[in-house]
């Protein structure tokens, strides 16, 4: 399951080109035996992650979970202590059922300030190392500092950049799924 903003609900492109239809893709030609469910929604924030988290995991029950949030904490300026609380708090809530947990990193604009944007930085790392669990510094490493890749806004990549992306979320992914138990992939849902 992947808990994302708009970076992983294919903010401004069909839904079939964003990066985690393409995941779903990846799993069916590699023979993996997981079914992707994105509950990701343009605009979220670890804040509304964390309210809805529950109920979806209730719901889904799945043996991976993806943290794809806190773009819009950053450019919001919220307090770098709730970001680290909220993400932290939907580990915990993740890992206590089992689910393992892959947090994706994200990075804000430089105009935010130096000292704002290295502890945003620093959050992902932190919470990964805290909780035990694997951290993709950049979600968009190699795609948000070329133009070509980006939509007009300046913030959302394109649909040239979904393949990218999804290569830099594997590198991640894989080994957490492999280290799932036979016995949970049998039942995966997610």
């Amino acid at each position: 399951m992947v808990l994302g903003d708009s970076l992983s609900a294919a903010y401004g492109m069909e839904l079939e080109v964003g990066w985690v239809a393409l995941l779903q893709q990846r799993l069916v030609q590699r023979q993996l035996p997981y079914h992707v469910i994105n509950a990701s929604i343009s605009g979220d924030t670890t804040a509304g992650g964390l309210a809805r988290l529950s109920p979806a995991l209730e719901r889904h029950q799945p043996d991976v979970l993806i943290i794809e949030l806190g773009g819009n904490d950053g450019l919001r300026g919220l307090p770098l202590t709730a970001l680290k609380d909220n993400l932290g708090q939907m580990i915990e809530k993740a890992t206590a059922r089992g689910t393992r947990v892959l947090v994706l990193g994200v990075q804000i604009p430089p105009n935010y300030g130096r000292r704002y944007v290295e502890g945003f930085q620093r959050v992902f790392h932190e919470v990964g190392q805290t909780h035990g669990v694997p951290v993709l510094p950049s979600l968009l490493d190699g795609v948000h500092l070329e133009p070509d890749l980006m939509q007009t806004d300046g913030i959302h990549p394109s649909a040239k950049a979904q393949p990218l992306i999804l290569d830099n979320v594997w590198r991640k992914l894989e080994p957490l799924l492999k280290a799932v138990p036979a016995a949970a992939r049998a039942g995966s849902r997610g």
